[in-house]
């Protein structure tokens, strides 16, 4: 035994990334004495600017996105407790196919093995014994998203550390429900086109594949704000329309695919630290 904390280490691709699917876990372990740290890959320079202004729009200055947002994303890890925040200040790639995927020093251009050389660092310094970060498709094809992955999974093989490693996901049941709830909020919205229908269904995995249910509903407003405190995208957080009520209802769980463990810990799992406390 060592004084030494457990520590649970969250990669994330842009600041609002946190919130969106660790907020739960990243607002419990802290409540639980357990060290939280966030490493955010990218700036957010390819968010929205002041006013809604979008990426690639006369007015849009990606600097001035990235200051904003990096004071949005220290608001948020205040409401999350988040114990330590790490940026590795990448430029953002932007959505796929566009054209900042191809920009010189864009997160998306930069080799695995430098990002992953500057991670492996941090796991170095805060010994994490989990550590989340996305699947090899970045749950829904985002290249900074798919690029973090590439990066946690190259950096632990550099370190040797032998954590928990987690992905993060959704079920499938859980898919059908968001589905519904934007149709709920949106009854204009049309029906998906079926080549979009059909991509909509492999996001996630089937509910028994899922090994991780971590029940954060409890911390259901700290998510809520903390996505909240990232003011400037809330056009496109569609999850702060629902009010306070209704997303603790759809959103008080989060669930992930384990896949490094050295503890044996039995799963389905309710506890991204179960075999280690």
């Amino acid at each position: 035994m060592t004084d030494r904390p457990l520590t649970l280490m969250a990669v994330h691709a842009h600041p609002d990334d946190e919130a969106t699917g660790t907020g739960g876990v990243l607002a419990r372990y802290a409540a639980e004495g357990i060290r939280t740290v966030l490493v955010t890959c990218t700036d957010g320079g390819c968010g929205d600017g002041a006013g809604g202004v979008k990426p690639g729009d006369p007015g849009h200055d990606p600097a001035a996105v990235a200051l904003m947002r990096r004071q949005e994303l220290e608001a948020s890890c205040e409401v999350l407790k988040v114990s330590d925040l790490e940026m590795l200040d990448y430029a953002d790639s932007g959505m796929i196919g566009w054209p900042s995927n191809d920009a010189p020093g864009s997160f998306w251009q930069t080799p695995v093995e430098e990002g992953a050389a500057r991670l492996a660092e941090l796991m170095r310094h805060y010994r994490p014994d989990v550590v989340v970060t996305y699947d090899e498709n970045g749950f829904y094809g985002h290249p900074d998203h798919i690029q973090a992955h590439r990066i946690t999974m190259a950096a632990l093989e550099m370190t040797e550390l032998t954590p928990k490693v987690y992905w993060t996901t959704m079920p499938h049941s859980g898919m059908k429900r968001f589905g519904e709830a934007m149709r709920e909020f949106h009854e204009d919205m049309p029906e998906p086109d079926p080549a979009e229908a059909a991509a909509m269904a492999e996001i996630g995995l089937p509910d028994d594949e899922i090994t991780t249910w971590v029940d954060t509903t409890a911390f259901s407003g700290q998510k809520f704000d903390a996505l909240a405190a990232h003011a400037s995208q809330g056009e496109n957080i569609f999850f702060l329309k629902m009010g306070k009520e209704r997303f603790g209802e759809l959103m008080g769980m989060e669930t992930f695919l384990r896949v490094q463990d050295a503890t044996g810990a039995a799963v389905p799992e309710n506890d991204l630290f179960a075999g280690l406390r």
